[in-house]
């Protein structure tokens, strides 16, 4: 029982981030990648939602009216909605430039302040995005390409993390380029189930507004995309680059509130799952329910691997399934080392080579332990749906 427990925990963890990239990789093989899409400009409403961005707002202003497209083409709409900062004053300076700015003083979340802005927004496609990106100037065009397949509901552009700022910044790089290819193979079969809520474009006419509830409004949005029989497509060249958190703590916070999202999106089984359809199923089972439930599955496997050494089985056979010494001893060890690994990343200089090496397991330790802390504040319902503001590098 112990051993079957175990290799349930350490399965599920290999399966989520080793074991579905290869059969994803596997079958993508069959699938021939669509495209090359025919040239289209349909009416795009880029959609802001800016709280307290008196630092970033400008910059995003600047770089959303260089955007590759025609002008008459796309409304820029920032919604600052409870900033008690500069952040209105600011985007106002802009309004002869045709930037516009909805405004009110209460603060109700982020998804309340989207979907007091949607009744007006005038394009057909809407792209949604934070202050704090800046997009490459073909993203719009790249977004809106694919909705030539009338099946595409939702289009994601890529998260591209900064170079420069040390091992926290490669460490999570790393993972959106992982994400990246997990997010390529899916689009070749049933549509990506993951999406990247600051460079997400959504035809307008499927846009349903989610209960301001929602902590994550782009996990929601996607899921009720594929649920209502549409495919969400994966462009790689729609690139949004960000800078990195400015600390492991800073970052832990912010993938916390991303989890107890998450945590909530699974309990929203009826109206969100494809049910009917199969492959979308497993997708979204397999990238978003199996790796929100990491974190639970790598302490599980650790206390079962404990267990094992404590009162190792007696079996003659199949030793390493039953956990029967030395494999008993032999796992918890490669535990023990991959701990010890992320213990001393996160106090040896991470711009050395020894603190880049270290670096990949404490940035997984530390993003499942935020997936610890989503857990704990989603069942403690302490989670709310204020966003809090997780500074960025900037030099």
């Amino acid at each position: 029982m112990i051993a079957a427990l175990f290799w349930l925990f350490a399965g599920s963890v290999i399966y989520t981030y080793a074991g579905y990239p290869a059969l994803l990789t596997l079958l993508a093989r069959f699938r021939r990648e669509r495209g090359p899409y025919p040239h289209a400009e349909p009416a795009v409403t880029l959609l802001i939602a800016a709280y307290n961005e008196e630092a970033e707002i400008a910059r995003k202003i600047e770089n959303s009216l260089e955007l590759d497209y025609p002008r008459e083409q796309l409304q820029i709409l920032i919604i600052a909605d409870g900033s008690s900062d500069r952040t209105p004053e600011i985007v106002q300076q802009y309004a002869d430039q045709g930037v516009e700015l909805l405004y009110e003083a209460p603060r109700r979340g982020k998804m309340a302040a989207i979907n007091r802005a949607i009744p007006f927004v005038r394009g057909d496609i809407i792209v949604f995005s934070d202050a704090n990106n800046r997009y490459d100037a073909n993203v719009i065009r790249e977004l809106v390409a694919p909705f030539a397949d009338a099946d595409v509901g939702a289009v994601s552009g890529a998260k591209v993390i900064e170079k420069g700022d040390g091992a926290l910044g490669e460490s999570e790089g790393l993972y959106w380029r992982y994400e990246s290819f997990v997010k390529k193979q899916e689009s070749k079969l049933a549509g990506c189930t993951a999406v990247a809520g600051e460079v997400l474009a959504v035809r307008s006419d499927l846009f349903e507004s989610p209960p301001d509830e929602i902590i994550n409004d782009d996990t929601h949005m996607g899921m009720r995309i594929i649920a209502r029989g549409f495919r969400i497509h994966y462009a790689p060249q729609a690139r949004s680059h960000e800078r990195v958190s400015q600390s492991a703590q800073d970052e832990i916070a912010r993938r916390a509130r991303i989890f107890a999202g998450r945590y909530q999106a699974i309990t929203y089984a009826r109206s969100l799952w494809p049910f009917r359809r199969p492959l979308a199923l497993w997708q979204l089972l397999s990238h978003q329910t199996l790796r929100t439930l990491v974190a639970v599955n790598m302490v599980g496997a650790l206390v079962m691997n404990i267990v094992a050494v404590l009162w190792p089985s007696k079996a003659k056979s199949h030793k390493l399934l039953r956990l029967a010494a030395p494999f008993n001893w032999l796992l918890l060890a490669f535990q023990i080392l991959f701990y010890t690994m992320a213990w001393l990343g996160g106090r040896v200089d991470s711009n050395s080579k020894l603190g880049k090496v270290v670096y990949v397991p404490t940035f997984l330790v530390n993003s499942n332990w935020a997936g610890l802390i989503g857990l704990y504040r989603f069942v403690r319902r302490r989670q709310t749906t204020l966003w809090q503001r997780v500074g960025r590098r900037t030099n």
